[in-house]
């Protein structure tokens, strides 16, 4: 076919070559065997060879067949970034079984809704106070038979763990062993390799949650092929990258599909040595950043904007590194034009959904670096912007229309959701499956695309996803309220921060800071609404709907 972007696709990179489907296993195993002496990773300075790591996965795969964990299974990840997570990750992809990536800040409901949606039979978190009561409650709720837990300390160097037990007692909750809690360390006992299984590259590896075009949480059927080829399109899209040699700083959390592939997986397949970081703290992350020197730092730009306007930054020195990706929301022309001044570095926009492992475009390293561009589609991927109204007619260069993708790294579907799997992918008369993204974009003739609007009502917050039905369902349960409506508003910060119109009862008082205090416990830190405006009506459509174009419009 004679695509637009092969006119300006990068001269080092061929959109054309195979990219053969393997497993996790697999891409494991490769980077275990090529990387053995090289850091793997290094946990606020506590450091990890590839056959430490190899080891510890080898270890806990045969570990979680003990506790009955089969082929197909689901196993939950709700861990920040530790070395825990990495080797929970690979070590349940070696044995044939599923990941369930969980955000460890989800409401209590929200753990119940996807564990129960997921079937998760085990999951692995750690043994902090403000993690894993939230976990211990969901036994007898939900399928889990089993609850890995992971002490904090034990992933610390020497004297942070001594510091960590002494100091931060408090932060730790009360675990007790029984029948169905675990530690990780009981895991690892035993034998020192799992019993093989039989893994195909198409079987699923991740269940990822997303509110695909409707803002229902939904599970993205991600396959080992998804996943593994994905984060070969990233290696390829950076060909000055050294093999055994880079250092990717892990900012972003591993439990979100940009960084599961982006930075983990991208890591691996290249040998790089991991900088994890448990979480956004700006003045740790500069202080990371003088003392270990990293090379590549995938990131979103609110992150980017906090490193811009840190208050001391002339006294860190950021030219270590060499490549970012920016992702998760749009990336403003004077965030990435500041940063690169900073740093020398190349930073480069890109976009993706989870329904596509995620990253599907991303401007070149080499050729030119689109302002306002998302960039180009990876390779073997193909990018086409079809009809708002009949969603079929691919529109022409310059026309807009939704941005719908083919490619080696589209999802097999939703988990138990065929409805909605049709709803998406559409297979066409040549045989190849169409993903329809909800996004508006363009085209323009040499195959740049640019995202214009939204069709879908979800919220982009500082990268992670919104789903404004669920914080409305919230807002509900409130006794006081009648009518609400959540909608995204812009932050230049975050990129875009909630906002709630709330309706009350007739009679009925309420404040924000009671209405606040109410969401606690029942939406994450992300989904709680900065901004909420008390209205005596909502504007409605003419069927009676409540009107979120009006309401973003600030008519109430």
């Amino acid at each position: 076919m004679d695509y637009a972007w092969l006119t300006t696709y990068p001269a080092n990179v061929d959109w054309h070559a195979p990219l053969p489907p393997e497993t996790m296993g697999a891409v494991w195993d490769h980077a275990a065997q090529h990387y053995a002496a090289n850091p793997c990773l290094n946990f606020l300075g506590k450091h990890y060879s590839y056959a430490a790591v190899d080891d510890l996965i080898n270890r806990a795969a045969a570990g979680l067949q003990k506790l009955g964990v089969n082929k197909g299974d689901r196993v939950a990840l709700c861990l920040p970034n530790t070395p825990y997570y990495v080797v929970a990750y690979f070590a349940t992809l070696k044995i044939g079984a599923v990941v369930v990536n969980l955000n460890p800040l989800y409401a209590p409901e929200e753990l119940t809704h996807h564990l129960n949606d997921s079937g998760a039979v085990v999951i692995v978190t750690l043994d902090l106070a403000s993690v894993y009561p939230k976990i211990e409650g969901q036994m007898g709720r939900t399928p889990l038979k089993h609850v890995v837990v992971c002490p904090l300390a034990g992933v610390l160097p020497p004297l942070k763990a001594f510091l960590f037990r002494l100091l931060k007692k408090k932060e730790c909750a009360a675990v007790t062993r029984n029948a169905h809690t675990h530690f990780f360390d009981d895991v690892l006992m035993g034998e020192k390799s799992p019993i093989p299984v039989s893994v195909s590259p198409h079987d699923v590896a991740v269940l990822q949650y997303t509110g695909g075009t409707t803002g229902v949480p939904k599970a993205a059927m991600l396959s080992h092929a998804n996943i593994a080829i994905n984060a070969e399109q990233a290696v390829r899209w950076f060909p000055a990258a050294h093999r055994g040699a880079e250092k990717m700083l892990a900012v972003l959390p591993f439990f979100h599909v940009f960084a599961m592939t982006a930075v983990m997986n991208f890591a691996i397949k290249l040998g790089a040595e991991i900088i994890l970081l448990p979480r956004f703290e700006l003045s740790q992350l500069l202080k990371t950043i003088q003392r270990t020197r990293p090379t590549l730092f995938p990131a979103v730009p609110t992150i980017y904007t906090a490193i811009n306007n840190a208050p001391d930054l002339k006294k860190y020195n950021l030219r270590s590194i060499r490549f970012c990706i920016s992702g998760g929301a749009g990336l403003p022309q004077e965030v990435k034009q500041r940063f690169e001044q900073l740093t020398g570095c190349v930073l480069v926009e890109g976009y993706g959904l989870s329904e596509a492992s995620p990253v599907t475009h991303c401007n070149p390293t080499t050729g030119e670096n689109r302002l306002g561009s998302i960039g180009l589609p990876f390779p073997g991927t193909v990018a086409e912007v079809v009809s708002l109204e009949d969603g079929h007619t691919v529109m022409g260069a310059g026309e807009r229309g939704e941005l719908c993708l083919s490619g080696p790294q589209v999802m097999q579907g939703y988990w138990n959701n065929v409805a909605e799997t049709d709803h998406v992918l559409k297979k066409l008369p040549c045989g190849r499956l169409r993903l329809h993204t909800g996004d508006v974009a363009v085209m323009e003739a040499d195959g740049y695309f640019r995202i214009v609007d939204r069709i879908k009502d979800m919220i982009l917050c500082s990268g992670f996803n919104v789903y404004p039905r669920m914080v409305e369902e919230a807002i509900y349960k409130h006794p006081a309220v009648a009518e609400a409506a959540v909608v995204g508003i812009d932050d230049a910060y975050r990129g875009q921060t909630v906002k709630a119109f709330v309706q009350l009862k007739a009679g009925a008082t309420l404040t924000h800071t009671e209405l606040q205090n109410f969401l606690r416990d029942k939406l994450s830190p992300i989904e709680m609404p900065k901004q909420i405006e008390f209205c005596a009506e909502l504007p409605k459509t003419l069927i009676g709907k409540i009107s979120k174009k009006a309401l973003r419009q600030s008519v109430c």
